[in-house]
This record gives structure tokens, C-alpha cells and sequence, in this order.
């Protein structure tokens, strides 16, 4: 029976599956490579999975750069949603469940207006968290590190060792802080001012 002429020239494409990095939203990234691509790269997310698709020829170190480049992309897209408080207080849940064993149970997680100078807050004695709605357009990793900040405090109160060796359970967290401080310090910067065409 002849080869099927649509497939006969091409060179079949490699695909190798890996968990994630951790705190991506993923539960699997499958990378496949194609010969017929030669320098785009695109991501998708299908179910728990993220498909990356990338070039055949592209070294495992670049295959591993554009992974990590394409999973900040679609973080970014998807973050752009922005979450109502049901969903938020959805994402607490689930982010307790992974990292402090469903211990810390906000009796309520909801958005702020009026939180201009922190992120978010915790009063421990009720169980409610807010998140400032500066927040809303992050990437997720920073939201959740935000959420997991304030579930720690329903766990301990101060910023003392205990406190931050909860933390140290999210492998994003310096991360996180660092993509935040870097918000504060450009707010710090300052503003050119206005030009005019006269």
C-alpha cells in the first residue's frame, strides 16, 4: 500500500510531555516539535495540558526558554479576565488545598477598592481576606501568591520564620514579590511631563 503522499515527505514530529513548573496552572506541558515550523512559536491550553509547539530544530535549552516564555504569555492572557470574588474565593480554596493542606478557610475573599498602599489584607479573627483590585491584569502567579500571603495569615498572625516557611511551599513566591516590587518602584519613578504640539 503507497504512503500516505500528504505525510510521506514530512518528518515526523517529536512530542515529549513534563509536569509543569510549579504554580503554572497546568498539570502537564506536552511540547511538540515540527519539522514543517521553522521559527514560530504558539501555545494552547487543551484541558489540564499546555501544548507547546516549536520548531524541530530548536535546542533543548531554547525548547525549555520558549516553554517558560509561552506559559508567562498565556498567564498573562488568561489573567486579563478578571475573576469576580466567587471565583476568588474558589481559587483560595483550591491554593489551601495545595499548599497549607485545606488548613487556612477564609470565611471571605473578595476584590477592594480602597486598598491603595498594600495588596491585601487579612483579618484572622473573622477569616476575611481582601484583595486590592490593583491586583485585577497581573499574571496568576502573582495573584496567588498574593491569596497564599493572606491564607498564611489565617495560619499565623505576624510575618515572623513560621510565617514565611509557609510561604516557602510556592515555588513562585520570589518571583511574585519581585514582579511586585517592581510595580511599586516604577510607580515611584518620575512622570515626564506632558509635551505639546504648538
Amino acid at each position: 500500500m503507497p504512503a500516505d503522499p500528504l505525510h510521506r515527505a514530512a518528518k515526523p514530529q517529536r512530542s515529549t510531555t513534563s509536569p509543569p513548573p510549579s504554580g503554572s496552572g497546568a498539570s502537564a506541558i506536552e511540547v511538540r516539535r515540527s519539522a514543517r515550523r521553522r521559527r514560530t512559536v504558539s501555545a494552547y491550553r487543551e484541558g489540564d495540558r499546555t501544548v507547546v509547539l516549536i520548531p524541530a530544530r530548536m535546542s533543548e535549552a531554547e525548547e525549555q526558554r520558549w516553554v517558560t516564555v509561552m506559559l508567562d504569555k498565556l498567564a498573562a492572557q488568561e489573567s486579563k479576565r478578571v475573576l469576580g470574588d466567587t471565583e476568588l474565593s474558589e481559587r483560595a480554596e483550591r491554593l489551601s488545598a495545595q499548599y497549607f493542606d485545606g488548613r487556612a478557610r477564609p470565611s471571605s475573599v473578595r476584590w477592594v477598592t480602597n486598598q491603595n498602599t498594600r495588596w491585601g489584607s487579612c483579618t484572622p479573627s473573622e477569616g476575611s481576606i481582601r484583595l486590592s483590585h490593583r491586583l485585577q491584569g497581573m499574571p496568576e502567579y502573582v495573584v496567588d501568591y498574593v491569596l497564599l500571603h493572606e491564607l498564611a495569615h489565617l495560619l499565623v498572625p505576624g510575618h515572623g520564620p513560621r510565617f514565611w516557611r509557609l510561604l516557602e511551599a510556592y515555588p513562585r513566591t520570589e518571583r511574585a514579590r519581585g514582579y511586585l516590587e517592581g510595580v511599586v518602584a516604577a510607580d515611584r519613578l518620575p512622570r515626564m511631563p506632558a509635551t505639546s504640539d504648538e
